[in-house]
């Protein structure tokens, strides 16, 4: 009951209200634009630069948990890839676009926002690692495929500097990085500083679900259903369950680590899949489909994985 009252209910209440306000004319595009841009801006990386710089760091980087969760996760990428190819005939360019639906997980407008409020500000330093690495590792091999699918016409080189640039000019990656030097080097957050990130961190979880429930009404459930239903089979289930069969039985993953890698790998698909899907003008219609889909049935998975792997047991 304590999951359903504290966890579950808090986070997926707050998703529905932004949807139900978004979907009948209360909260409009441009006030959910201005509500993102504060999230992503401000609030959240406020939220973990102190979170981070308040953590204490483990004496040597637990490699096995990275592993754990991307190869897991390029598991289902080479998955996907293989039954787009088999199953719906897709091109290489295809294949890539429906291999990244089925592997990245929305970390920032819900997986944040749920891991925190799961295991508190323990986990900031995995989520931290995972952030850090998440777009770094899976963007360029999506790049090159869709590349190397319509003959080139983008250097390596050009790919992984526009990468680099995005990047460096994201603010949840620059409060990352200073809460780390913090906790690297001992400093203690000055009072004022450390009052404006308290209070605004705390508006994050709330404003970054409402944002996520209320842009969920710009996709739909639309054309054939068997590519969106493979895509979130792997992401939901597939996905979580390589990392914990990973982070168990072959690395040796301290549990909170192991718990905080498992629900990011359970995550839905993040926007960043359609927004390739959008760039390259291929397979829209699917990965919209699954990233809406995979929301609504993370309802479900969600709440039946932090039954499994229960916030006291971190």
């Amino acid at each position: 009951m304590d999951i359903i009252f504290g966890v579950i209910l808090p986070v997926f209440g707050t998703l529905a209200l932004g949807y139900a306000a978004a979907r009948y004319g209360v909260f409009d595009e441009a006030a959910n634009r201005g509500l993102s841009v504060f999230v992503f801006n401000f609030a959240l990386p406020l939220m973990l630069f102190r979170a981070i710089a308040q953590a204490e760091l483990p004496a040597q980087m637990p490699w096995g948990y990275l592993l754990s969760y991307y190869i897991g996760a390029f598991g289902v990428y080479a998955l996907a890839m293989l039954g787009a190819r088999i199953l719906f005939r897709r091109e290489l360019e295809e294949q890539a676009v429906l291999g990244l639906g089925s592997a990245f997980s929305n970390t920032g407008m819900l997986g944040i926002p749920l891991v925190m409020t799961a295991y508190g500000p323990s986990a900031a330093l995995p989520l931290f690692v995972m952030i850090a690495c998440h777009s770094l590792l899976m963007l360029p091999p999506t790049t090159a495929l869709i590349e190397a699918g319509r003959g080139g016409g983008q250097t390596f080189a050009t790919m992984l500097l526009n990468l680099a640039r995005s990047v460096l000019g994201t603010p949840i990656i620059w409060g990352l990085s200073g809460g780390l030097v913090f906790a690297l080097v001992g400093l203690e957050i000055p009072g004022p500083l450390d009052a404006v990130a308290k209070g605004l961190g705390s508006a994050a979880t709330p404003c970054a679900l409402f944002a996520l429930g209320a842009s969920l009404t710009r996709y739909s459930i639309g054309g054939n259903l068997r590519e969106p239903t493979l895509l979130v089979a792997l992401k939901t289930v597939i996905h979580p369950l390589l990392v914990w069969l990973l982070a168990t039985q072959v690395f040796d993953v301290p549990e909170l680590w192991m718990m905080t890698g498992v629900l990011l790998a359970a995550l839905p698909a993040g926007i960043t899949p359609y927004l390739f899907a959008q760039r390259y003008g291929v397979c829209q219609a699917p990965v919209a489909s699954a990233v809406f889909l995979s929301t609504l049935l993370s309802v479900l998975t969600l709440s039946l994985l932090l039954f499994l792997l229960p916030p006291a047991s971190g």
